[in-house]
């Protein structure tokens, strides 16, 4: 008995040297917690921030290389907010593609129409891609958004090279602005039956006209979808119903649909941005009911997209939509901003025509200016190569009680920033 009791004695003392050890360690956290929680924003963010150089091929190397791969390593999606049509931003998509490679990358979702993005795969593999698709734009002018660039076709070609033959690009958004000729020539090609192959027959006729006085003006308001009026749709639309086949009626939905989106920013943004997110995330879940079992998937749109929760369209685009499919399936999201901190930035330029290009100052932007607190510490000890991470997922915890609103905002909708030194205009294939 009395060695059973000396036994009690002897656990009954190791409890309380654990409990004593364990509340020294929680008020060594809580202490931690408090100051981190005390220290102001302007430290927690140079804690957040470190470099990355990213190569011409798609290299990235540094410390910030390091902490994007291990978090993208980890994600199923991996969603790249960007600023469109540079040079830069591209190579740093193509090495993301190859840290995503080796645990398989299955698709490159993109802000491109569903039916150009077939012509994009069809020579995604091809030596002579570019001149390929460069052809395809000068027949179709403004037939596709952003894939008819340069440096996106190269990245886009080398993701492909990098994912192995199972790779596919995914065009989410709806067609763009003159792609009608493209369209109802692939309604021809279906073979629908005589009522809907002269309706459709009538509406390439009309396209051709509008679409040559488009290039003659430079003007995106004198093609089809901003010509055509409902009356000739609703008649082409009852017509095509009739025996024009699934595939031709699918493409006709594809047609209007992408004139109610154009034809709603005029009148009704708000509305207009909403159906566009519908849509595209409609797309997307076809999309993946045909992808393998746990597809791993890398999103590039613009920032707005691919934000989490509300975006400033004030809508739930696919980025929320991304973030919440992963969560519901047990997995995860990765949302990086990508931006420049000056530069040229590209610009439209007219219909089938170069692009144009004007300076900027990203903090000069009213909707950037917060970038400003992040550039001020990188500047001070960045080379000229160097470009900025700001890792975001630790300032969510312990907030500190002077960060600006807009980092607050931020917080919310993505994962880390990265921005490039300098940003560069990229270039058209196919303009006239």
């Amino acid at each position: 008995m009395v060695d059973q009791q000396q036994g009690v004695d002897k656990m009954k003392s190791h409890v309380v040297r654990l409990a004593s050890i364990a509340a020294g360690l929680c008020a060594l956290a809580g202490s931690a917690s408090a100051q981190s929680a005390k220290a102001p924003f302007a430290t927690r963010l140079e804690q957040a921030r470190t470099t990355l150089q990213v190569s011409a091929d798609g290299t990235l190397e540094g410390e910030g290389a390091k902490v994007i791969a291990d978090a993208v390593t980890k994600a199923r999606y991996v969603l790249l907010g960007e600023d469109h049509l540079s040079r830069e931003i591209p190579q740093f998509a193509t090495g993301i593609c190859r840290i995503m490679a080796p645990g398989g990358l299955h698709a490159f979702a993109v802000e491109t129409g569903p039916e150009v993005t077939r012509v994009v795969n069809a020579n995604l593999r091809r030596p002579d891609r570019l001149a390929r698709i460069a052809a395809f734009a000068r027949t179709y002018p403004d037939v596709m958004a952003f894939q008819n660039g340069r440096d996106e076709s190269d990245m886009a070609a080398a993701c492909a090279q990098a994912a192995g033959p199972g790779f596919r690009m995914w065009g989410l958004d709806q067609e763009f602005f003159g792609a009608t000729s493209y369209l109802l020539e692939q309604m021809l090609a279906a073979r629908p039956g005589p009522i809907a192959r002269a309706a459709i027959a009538q509406l390439a006729t009309l396209d051709r006209g509008f679409t040559a006085a488009a290039v003659r003006s430079g003007s995106v308001g004198d093609f089809f979808i901003y010509k055509i009026s409902d009356t000739q749709m609703h008649a082409a639309h009852a017509a095509i119903a009739r025996d024009g086949g699934a595939h031709a009626n699918e493409l006709f939905a594809a047609l209007a649909e992408t004139r109610e989106i154009y034809l709603g920013q005029q009148t009704n943004g708000y509305a207009s941005n909403g159906q566009r997110a519908r849509l595209m995330k409609r797309t997307l879940v076809n999309y993946l009911a045909t992808a393998p079992a746990a597809s791993r998937v890398l999103f590039k749109f613009g920032d707005v997209h691919m934000a989490k929760g509300i975006n400033n369209l004030r809508q739930r685009d696919v980025g929320n939509f991304v973030a919440e499919r992963a969560e519901g399936a047990g997995t995860s999201s990765l949302h990086i901003a990508v931006y420049g901190a000056k530069g040229q930035r590209a610009t439209y330029g007219g219909v089938g025509r170069p692009l144009g290009q004007t300076p900027f100052v990203m903090t000069e932007d009213e909707d950037y200016v917060w970038l400003k607190d992040a550039l001020a510490l990188h500047e001070r000890s960045a080379g000229k190569r160097d470009w900025m991470l700001v890792d975001l997922r630790p300032l969510r915890t312990n907030t500190p009680a002077d960060m600006p609103a807009a980092w607050r905002k931020l917080l919310l909708q993505y994962d880390m920033v990265v921005v490039a030194p300098e940003l560069t205009p990229s270039s058209l294939l196919g303009t006239r």
